[in-house]
């Protein structure tokens, strides 16, 4: 190992075990992750200087429906999605391996639209607008995010490549050579970067009078900071690089930000929600 490598920390992925069940940290990063996120969602909805002479789009109540809705979304979307996207293959050869969630193996994008159907469904069923349950869901994700993403790291999973930095880590399925902790950078960025701007946005702008402003924000903003880290992140094994140094992660994400700061602009461009 060279001298100026960090040692990994193993910590063991199993917090806890009771006879054959057992307590893992991925699981419990998407259990936080969901239990903040609705609790902070509930907060926005309930608070009505967020959301100007109109009035709150939503009651915290819906929220309180909604997260069986959402926790279904996330991971039904997020497994189907990593399915899809990078290991069709290998569970073709063994499909009972998509109800090992346990495992590991989600998808963000896919759980984005596992969500985002989740969100219209629900939003047509109660008569709520769609884009402004969106804007409160989105502001919420991030706590997800950042828990998920330390979750990844304790796995030693979805490790960065081989560099020279002092920070680098030698982790134990990455071989011999020191490499980037881009779960932590992840971490960083896409949770507590991320939720600083939309917190600023809806507290300071007043975003949420603006229906599709914070979605769209959220959406550009989780596709800028991805695609920042496949730059020094990984490529999945089963697909390596596209188009020369192009990965899957950033073909996913490209369209994240178009469609982000169209929704941005769409949003200014048609005003705030009238009472």
């Amino acid at each position: 190992m060279p001298l100026l490598a960090l040692p990994f920390p193993a910590i063991d992925p199993v917090l806890v075990e009771f006879g054959p069940l057992s307590v893992r940290w991925y699981g419990l990063a998407y259990f936080f992750g969901i239990l903040l996120g609705w609790f902070y969602a509930r907060r926005l909805a309930a608070d009505p200087r967020l959301w100007g002479p109109a009035g709150p789009a939503m009651r915290p109540i819906d929220i309180d429906d909604f997260l069986l809705w959402a926790t279904i979304g996330i991971i039904g979307g997020g497994r189907l999605g990593y399915v899809l996207f990078y290991q069709p293959q290998a569970y073709l050869a063994d499909p009972m391996a998509l109800l090992r969630v346990w495992e590991g193996g989600m998808s963000f994008h896919g759980g984005l639209i596992g969500t985002t159907i989740a969100m219209i469904l629900f939003s047509r069923r109660r008569g709520i607008v769609t884009l402004s349950l969106f804007d409160v869901i989105s502001t919420s994700c991030t706590f997800g995010l950042f828990f998920g993403r330390l979750a990844n790291f304790i796995n030693g999973e979805l490790f960065g490549r081989p560099s020279d930095v002092p920070w680098a880590m030698v982790f134990p399925a990455g071989g011999p050579l020191p490499r980037h902790p881009s779960q932590l950078y992840e971490a960083l960025l896409e949770g507590l970067v991320l939720f600083a701007v939309l917190r600023t946005l809806t507290h300071g702008f007043g975003s949420l009078r603006y229906p599709g402003m914070t979605g769209g924000a959220f959406i550009a903003g989780y596709g800028i900071a991805r695609i920042i880290v496949e730059f020094v992140r990984e490529p999945d094994p089963q697909i390596g690089y596209l188009a020369g140094f192009a990965t899957m992660g950033m073909l996913l994400s490209l369209p994240m930000v178009i469609i982000g700061l169209g929704a941005i602009i769409v949003a200014l461009l048609r005003g705030p929600r009238a009472p």
